[in-house]
C-alpha cells in the first residue's frame, strides 16, 4: 500500500476547497442565499480547514526529523 505524505494530502483538499469555491460562485448568480451556494461554501470551508491542518503537521514532522 502507498503512504502519501500529509502535505500531498493537503495540496488535494486545498484544490478540493478551490474548485467548490468556484462552483460556489457559479451557483450564487440569481441570490446568494440558496442551498447549492451554502453547501458548497461549507465543504470550501472544511476542505481549507483541513488542508491547513495536514500542512501544519507535515511542518511538524519536517521539525521534528
Amino acid at each position: 500500500m502507498i503512504k502519501v505524505s500529509p502535505f500531498v494530502m493537503g495540496l488535494m483538499y486545498f484544490a478540493m476547497g478551490s474548485i467548490f469555491t468556484y462552483l460556489a460562485t457559479k451557483f450564487a448568480t440569481p441570490t446568494l442565499w440558496n442551498f447549492p451556494t451554502i453547501f458548497l461554501a461549507l465543504m470550501a470551508t472544511l476542505d481549507f480547514g483541513l488542508a491547513i491542518r495536514l500542512f501544519t503537521f507535515q511542518y511538524k514532522i519536517k521539525k521534528e526529523s
